[in-house]
């Protein structure tokens, strides 16, 4: 048996490994400059501005609930009763000290005091009236929509016969009151009633009213829009603010009081408050509508239609609250009526 022949050693070469490349890195964005910056622009959308004013297009204001029992009616009542008992002590002291020192001067405070006391019973009196009327109304639009939705004509008959009572100073309405003391023997249904006492009593009012808040906004547009300060464009606004109420009220027939104000405006204000209309005009307003406004006008114009909107929608909020019926056969107002009237007359001014 012959032996194997041993294998000669032999050099081998043993290729590496080949592993995965790392992916390339991507290029590093060196920083730039860009010098044209004035060149970009805001375009004006229709379909953004429309969208805006009919976020201000709020659900029609409505009355607060008052009365009832509550702690603070109980404080603020005797706090004043107090206040009044001090006042009184203080100045039966004051006469009594006068009369110890010259009959004439205790004569004299004893007159001053009972004409102090005559003006404070007129303006008590005054104040009285307007809270009344101001009840009358909101009483008289609770009874005209319950009315009208449960179409009974002898509660419509009493409704317009108020009506026409309330309205009964305005000359405006002399047409329609004749028109609607014709019908007295007609057979009408009663939602038919409401509308015809509606569009013959109120809708002469009602274009009045309107002329009254644009007039308004117009006023404020071109106020802000030249005035230098923040602080008369927030002091002119606040003042249209109320002057537009008192004007919308007196229009309707309500004739507030300093009192009566006081709670229509606060009614006004806490309906836009809980509406959101005042966050919108912040916000949506400011960067739909002011920016496609200052597009085509300038920056300070669309800020001035801006505000001239938020102004237009208090009028619409005291409209709802002073009209003796709501808005039922005869349309409402609406934003977007404001603002073409409000972009035609910013166009026209700055040209």
């Amino acid at each position: 048996m012959s032996e194997e022949t041993p294998r000669r050693p032999a050099a081998f070469r043993i290729e590496p490994t080949k592993t995965a490349a790392p992916p390339p890195a991507e290029p590093v964005r060196t920083p730039r400059a860009i010098a044209d910056l004035q060149r970009v622009t805001i375009e004006p959308d229709e379909a953004l501005e429309a969208e805006a004013a009919d976020a201000l297009d709020a659900p029609p204001a409505s009355a607060r609930r008052r009365g009832g029992f509550s702690f603070g009616k109980l404080f603020l009542g005797a706090l004043g009763a107090i206040v009044s008992l001090a006042f009184g002590l203080a100045l039966d002291a004051f006469i009594r000290d006068l009369f110890t020192r010259a009959d004439w001067l205790g004569w004299l405070a004893l007159g001053l005091s009972a004409a102090a006391l005559l003006g404070l019973f007129g303006v008590a009196t005054r104040e009285v009236s307007g809270l009344l009327r101001l009840n009358t109304v909101e009483k008289e639009r609770r009874d005209g929509l319950q009315a009208y939705r449960t179409d009974d004509e002898r509660q419509a008959r009493d409704v317009v016969a108020r009506l026409v009572s309330i309205l009964s100073s305005r000359p405006e309405t002399a047409a329609g009151r004749t028109r609607l003391k014709d019908t007295a023997d007609d057979i009408i249904d009663g939602r038919d009633l409401i509308g015809l006492a509606e569009r013959e009593l109120l809708l002469p009012l009602d274009a009045k009213a309107r002329a009254l808040v644009l007039a308004s906004s117009k006023r404020v547009s071109v106020v802000t829009a030249v005035s230098p300060r923040a602080i008369v464009d927030l002091a002119f606004v606040l003042f249209e603010t109320v002057r537009v109420i008192r004007m919308v009220s007196e229009l309707y027939g309500a004739r507030p009081g300093t009192i009566g104000l006081i709670r229509l405006t606060r009614d006004v204000l806490a309906h836009l408050a809980v509406t959101g209309s005042i966050a919108v005009g912040d916000s949506l307003v400011q960067q739909v509508v002011g920016h496609g406004l200052a597009a085509r006008l300038s920056a300070k114009l669309g800020e001035g239609v801006v505000n001239g909107l938020l102004t237009a929608r208090v009028g619409l909020a005291a409209m709802d609250l002073c009209r003796p019926l709501p808005f039922l056969a005869v349309q409402r107002p609406r934003i977007g009526d404001f603002l073409r009237d409000l972009t035609q007359s910013s166009g026209e001014s700055s040209r």
